[in-house]
Order: structure tokens, then C-alpha cells, then sequence
């Protein structure tokens, strides 16, 4: 039996042990969570041990990492994959269609808190990894896990111990499946992502809050302040105002250009997944480079003055608004911090006290395109899924691929094998047993073309 016929014969298996794993209530975000954390790390490691890698659950300032290796000396290459088997909270509960820690099967998919997001997804590079040992084949390839419990609350720790254990976790290039496809039936390999830079701005009027008709029209209303501060940060055609915001962004490349244009993407359909009434983006450029490759600057919340139910006629102390910027690579995030706070105090009369917290970032990360590695992982994908990839920049952030760059000078490839809609961060999060099963045999496939590459 080879590697793919073993994956053939054991899809029900499979699921079940997908199934065990996602019982596990491992919210990282909740103190009482704790010893869930600590049971799904304990029942993971001692399920790759049982494949026939040397695991260990090693400690940081926070939730344990889960390392497991299998290492044989002559192979050239080694890969890194990371993922995380923690996952966000499961409120509201009454919108499950069941209990969130109690996996079910409903029209072809599993539905369950963790089910995309990240533990189907990790689970399959593990299975694949199972496959080639159960048969009795030498994997071609050294393999190390590195799996976090910390990532839906901010990994926290996971940079300390990346650079405390940069010797341990050395390789040739690392790989995350916590992404998406393009769309249904068109898998994706991702080549780059949008960084971020995020701060508070807290302006400060009077020392309390005042009488609107004793002091309104002398004393400055912050609330009034703020919002014309706001209103300054983008011109009419959309471009942050930030002197300096622009310097460092590089063109769109043609390259990166034709690969847009290969994508089917429908704007009718983009809003109606969003319900927005019609789109708003920076001028001159089309929806999916503004998603991909522009900064952008947008606030998430403003606070201050009366929130409560009716009237209450203020001039308030204070307001305050929170504010995050998407990055593309080449901008560096304190530099932009640094830019965007200059400007803002710049904004701000003297009649208001301006206190700015910045609360750093990460930067923006392109993988390479015209090496070795995403050519393979390509082929990978195609064998999976029999299906060409679309190669696609995520708007998102993932910090810890700029860190893996940083700390250990290592591309990562970006390899999703779940949907757009499938629910992660919300009630019934799901992944379909098709993509499940896919992204195992996308996974194998991906273990013997890295290999190549060092023969």
C-alpha cells in the first residue's frame, strides 16, 4: 500500500479523529479554559507521537506549544508547518445548531467550533505526514510542527519563543493552511498578505463633562473635534491624507496585475455577501487591489460622551477613537505610527489635549513568485484537488509570517483549504469533508514536491 491508498482507506477514521480533536473546548481567550488547553495539547502530542514523531509540549509565558519533529539524516530539505489548536469563543451559543464542541455531519460538511479555523486545516498536513509512515516509506523531507495555543488571543508569547528557539525550529521554508480557497472549487495558493498599524487617540475638552447651554460655543466639544479629525484622514477620492502614508508603497506589478485579471470576481455578488449598498474604495483602483495591495486607513470604534437611553445635554470631557491601518510591504508600521500620530497632533487645535497610544503592528509580507517554492506548492494543489490554483494576496494580517521572515529569514506558503463562508470566528463554523479530504491529499502531494526541490 502507498501513501495515497493508506489516505484512501481510512477517510472515515479520519473524521472521527477530527471529530476528538475538535471536542476539545481549547478557548485561549477564557481563563477557565485552561486545563482545556492543556488536554488538546496533551491528546495532539501524544497523537503524533503515536504517528512516529518526537513530540514535546514545551511551556511559554502562556498556553504551551506543541513541537513534534521527525528528522533523518540525509534529507536536505525541512519544513516548518505551523498552526494552532486553539480557537475563538463559541458565544452565542444559541445560534449553534448544536453544541459547539460537539461535532456534527450536515450536507457534507462538520460542523464545530475549530473545524476550519485551524484544526481540520492543520489536522490534514498531520494525516499526510501519518500516511507516509504507516506504509512503511522514509519521508523524503525532515519535518517540525510548531503549534501555538495562543493564536485567537493575540499570541501573545509565540514571538519570545520563536526567538528563543530559533536553532530548534531552523529550516528551509515554512508552511500555514489557516487561509481559504478563492472560492468554491478554486483553490488558492496565497503569495502575500497586508501588514497593520494600530493606535488610540483620546482628545480631552474640559475636565469634566459641562452643560450644553451654560458652555456650548466657547468651550471645544471633543467629541466635534474628533470627528473633524477623522474626516481629515481621507481626501475625496479615498487616499489617506497621512504626509508621508504613500513614500514607501511600491506599484502593483504586472505580474501581480495579469494574475487579478485571471481571477472570475462578481461585484454584485461581493456586496450582497456583505450587504453594503454599494462600494466605496480608493479611487483609481479595482476592488481586489484595493483588498490586496493599498493601505488603507479605517477607524473601528469611536467612544465618548452620553450613551445612555434619551437626552443628556453635554459638552463631554472627552472622546476617543481606535484606529488600524493595513499595510503593504515595504512600509514599515512604526514608521507609519509615527507618521500618522505627527499628523494627527498636527490636526488637533490647541484647545484640546491630543494623547495618542500606539500599539505597534506587523509588517506586510510578499512571497516570492518567481521561486522554487510556490511553483511546487502549485503542483501540490493541482494533484489534491485536480483543480489549477489561482495564486491571490489576502487582505488580512498574519503576524507571525512577518516574524517568521524576520527571525528566521523563511518564506512561508500560504495554503487554505477552507471557504470563505465557512463561518470561522462565528456560530456554526464548518469545513466541508470534501476540502477536508482534499487538503489531506494536497498535503501528501505537497511533501514529495518540496523534496524535489533538493534533488
Amino acid at each position: 500500500m502507498n501513501p495515497r491508498e493508506f489516505l484512501d482507506s481510512k477517510k472515515e477514521v479520519r473524521l472521527e479523529e477530527l471529530k476528538a480533536f475538535l471536542r476539545f473546548p481549547s478557548v485561549s481567550a477564557k481563563s477557565e479554559h485552561a486545563k482545556d488547553i492543556l488536554a488538546c495539547a496533551e491528546w495532539l502530542a501524544k497523537h503524533m507521537e503515536k504517528i512516529g514523531f518526537n513530540t514535546k509540549i514545551m511551556p511559554t509565558g502562556g498556553h504551551p506549544v506543541v513541537y513534534a519533529e521527525y528528522i533523518k539524516p540525509g534529507n536536505r530539505t525541512t519544513i516548518l508547518y505551523y498552526g494552532h489548536y486553539d480557537v475563538q469563543p463559541a458565544e452565542p451559543f444559541e445560534l449553534w445548531k448544536t453544541s459547539p464542541f460537539e461535532p456534527i455531519v450536515e450536507n457534507g460538511y462538520i460542523i464545530a467550533r475549530g473545524s476550519t479555523d485551524d484544526k481540520g486545516q492543520l489536522l490534514t498536513h498531520i494525516k499526510a505526514v501519518e500516511a507516509y509512515l504507516a506504509t512503511g516509506q522514509q519521508l523524503p523531507v525532515n519535518m517540525k510542527f510548531l503549534i501555538e495555543g495562543e493564536e485567537e488571543s493575540g499570541s501573545e508569547n509565540l514571538e519570545k519563543f520563536i526567538n528563543d528557539n530559533s536553532a530548534l525550529l531552523k529550516a528551509d521554508v515554512v508552511v500555514v493552511s489557516d487561509t481559504a480557497q478563492y472560492g468554491r472549487n478554486s483553490p488558492a495558493v496565497t503569495y502575500g498578505l497586508r501588514g497593520i498599524a494600530f493606535m488610540e487617540v483620546k482628545l480631552i475638552g474640559p475636565d469634566r463633562d459641562l452643560h450644553s447651554g451654560s458652555f456650548g460655543g466657547a468651550i471645544p466639544n471633543p467629541i466635534n473635534v474628533l470627528a473633524k479629525v477623522i474626516a481629515s484622514l481621507h481626501d475625496e477620492s479615498r487616499h489617506v491624507t497621512i504626509e508621508g502614508f504613500y513614500d514607501d508603497v511600491l506599484p502593483i506589478s504586472e505580474w501581480e496585475k495579469k494574475q487579478i485579471a485571471r481571477l472570475p470576481f462578481d461585484e454584485k455578488e461581493f456586496l450582497e455577501k456583505t450587504g453594503a449598498k454599494g462600494l466605496m474604495g480608493e479611487r483609481g483602483f479595482s476592488v481586489l487591489e484595493q483588498l490586496w495591495s493599498r493601505p488603507t486607513l479605517d477607524i473601528n470604534g469611536i467612544r465618548g460622551g452620553y450613551q445612555g437611553e434619551g437626552g443628556k445635554t453635554i459638552i463631554p470631557s472627552w472622546a476617543t477613537c481606535k484606529i488600524t491601518m493595513r499595510l503593504v510591504p515595504n512600509q514599515n508600521p512604526k514608521d507609519i505610527l509615527d507618521k500618522a500620530e505627527r499628523y494627527i497632533r498636527k490636526l488637533c487645535p490647541p484647545s484640546v489635549k491630543c494623547e495618542i497610544i500606539k500599539h505597534g503592528g506587523a509588517p506586510g509580507v510578499v512571497v516570492p513568485t518567481d521561486g522554487p517554492w510556490l511553483e511546487a506548492a502549485g503542483r501540490a494543489i493541482k494533484t489534491g484537488f485536480g483543480l489549477e490554483p489561482v495564486f491571490i494576496k489576502e487582505g488580512g494580517s498574519i503576524p507571525v509570517v512577518s516574524t517568521f521572515k524576520r527571525v528566521l529569514g523563511l518564506d512561508t506558503l500560504l495554503l487554505g483549504w477552507g471557504q470563505s463562508d465557512d463561518n470561522a470566528h462565528s456560530p456554526n463554523e464548518r469545513f466541508a469533508i470534501a476540502d477536508f479530504e482534499r487538503g489531506c491529499y494536497s498535503a501528501l502531494a505537497l511533501i514529495d514536491e518540496l523534496s524535489r526541490l533538493s534533488r
